[in-house]
């Protein structure tokens, strides 16, 4: 059932590029604040000065636009809720943090590095949890000054309750987090500067968030956030608390969560390539949600109307290139071919194409275009699959000539040479008969008859159907091909 009283949010943080397991992330929750007619807030959470830079969020925004990812607040956009750069909200954090020490819902602590880390030693050597031991909880105001005196910094801790905690993940189920388990964390840095775990769960109240999808590696930080969000509401800062999910990891090579450095994780790889942005959706939505039993190509709208969180698995989802590219290729075919036309055309012009700019014939490349569509796996396939058509000879591969150009092939091009020149060439099934009927005379089935005319006219073995290449190509083109074929198996 709808709800359009559904706010979800996106928050990435600009460093390094977008990869795919942030866009997966992305289009859940795109797809649920799609699905339910609710909001999608997309948020920077940029308070990282050392790792944030301004590229890499123009990158994010670049990125979003290109998937078809709309948001209804957030950059660019604006809203109610803004500004939606963690960086432009920091009086908002410093507030609020001086309210929960007040409010006795943090303390200051004064522990350095090192005496945490021997408590740390000692208390794995004795068997019992190595997390923080409270021990600046109780402090008095004189033990305050006196560590003030000392000049010793403090930061803010978040004071944890001393009971479990239980929420139902919208993924997992219920889940119960014990006290020893989730022990008072930082929330402020000695110099001042909010962390994450104060800034994202401050933020998603005062943005009146009410759905958190993210990732299972944050689900350890949930019994925290809880905690946070009843003191909130008691200082009448949060309205409420958001409900939970946690989407299952995606698994590179060897059962190891896909890292931002694995090569296949980076989304610009595939924009690269030439994936479509449907083609690219539809895969990676398959990582931990199913359409159905039966169907894995689809369109987004037909995601969206279909997205339920209830199909969600909690399940490690494991990233498979070839079923990526499988189901782009898909998407290709789907598309209407003046569509599919425009798509192609950065891939047929520098710094991709290998010819001239003035040797490109549009003509030429508008009746190839339906032959290679049904052909291709992503769109910048397109430039090797054409370049004979523009080139003043085709890239002639050794390898490949060297496996057509088997028998007496000399022979046989002498024979194909004279049954085209005869050939209608109004119709690629007459140049098919010619090159069937030269084969014939020489013992060859078209399948053998036909690899050396490819390779002497394309260049290579496979590629576009030949006959239709050869009448698009033209009479001309292809017998002067097949005379240099025979000059070079002459020489």
């Amino acid at each position: 059932m709808a709800n359009a009283n559904v706010r979800v949010r996106f928050c990435p943080s600009p460093t390094g590029n977008p990869h795919v397991g942030l866009v997966r992330t992305a289009l859940f929750n795109w797809a649920y604040a799609r699905h339910n007619g609710g909001t999608m807030v997309f948020r920077i959470e940029d308070t990282d000065a050392a790792r944030d830079s301004e590229e890499s969020y123009n990158q994010l925004l670049d990125s979003m636009r290109w998937l078809g990812l709309d948001w209804d607040e957030g950059p660019e956009v604006g809203g109610p809720h803004g500004p939606y750069r963690q960086s432009q909200r920091m009086d908002i954090y410093k507030d609020v943090a001086e309210k929960l020490l007040a409010a006795g819902h943090a303390y200051h602590c004064y522990c350095t590095a090192l005496e945490l880390e021997a408590r740390r030693d000692a208390a794995r050597a004795a068997g019992k949890p190595s997390g923080y031991d409270g021990k600046c909880r109780t402090l008095t105001a004189e033990q305050k000054a006196a560590y003030d005196a000392e000049g010793r910094e403090s930061i803010v801790r978040f004071k944890m309750p001393e009971e479990p905690i239980t929420f139902t993940d919208l993924v997992r189920g219920e889940l119960t987090f014990t006290p020893d388990n989730v022990p008072d964390y930082g929330i402020v840095r000695a110099n001042g500067a909010p962390l994450y775990t104060l800034v994202n769960p401050v933020d998603d109240a005062l943005m009146e968030i009410t759905h958190v999808l993210r990732g299972e590696d944050l689900l350890s930080s949930t019994p925290r956030q809880i905690a946070l969000y009843k003191a909130l509401i008691e200082l009448g800062i949060a309205k409420g608390t958001p409900s939970f999910g946690h989407l299952p990891y995606v698994m590179g090579e060897g059962n190891k969560k896909l890292s931002k450095r694995d090569p296949q994780a980076s989304l610009n790889l595939y924009r690269e390539r030439g994936f479509l942005p449907e083609g690219l959706l539809n895969y990676l939505s398959l990582l931990g949600w199913s359409f159905s039993a039966d169907q894995d190509i689809f369109t987004i709208p037909e995601m969206v109307a279909k997205f339920d969180l209830a199909d969600v698995n909690a399940n490690p989802a494991r990233f498979d290139l070839k079923k990526a590219e499988s189901i782009n290729a898909d998407h290709i075919r789907m598309l209407d071919v003046k569509v599919f036309t425009a798509a192609c055309e950065p891939w047929l012009k520098a710094p991709h194409a290998n010819w001239a700019p003035e040797k490109f014939d549009q003509a030429a490349w508008e009746a190839i275009a339906p032959h290679a569509q049904t052909r291709l796996t992503v769109l910048s396939d397109i430039t090797a699959n054409v370049d004979f058509l523009f080139l003043d000879e085709p890239v002639q591969d050794e390898v490949s000539w060297n496996k057509a150009m088997k028998g007496d092939p000399v022979a046989l091009l002498t024979t194909v040479r004279a049954k085209l020149e005869a050939a209608d060439w109004t119709s690629p099934e007459s140049l098919k008969e010619a090159v069937l009927a030269a084969g014939e005379e020489h013992g060859l089935k078209l399948g053998k008859a036909q690899a050396p005319v490819r390779v002497a006219v394309t260049g290579r073995t496979v590629g576009l159907p030949l006959f239709e290449s050869l009448e698009i190509l033209g009479k001309e083109k292809t017998l002067s091909r097949i005379d240099a074929a025979l000059a070079k198996l002459a020489a």
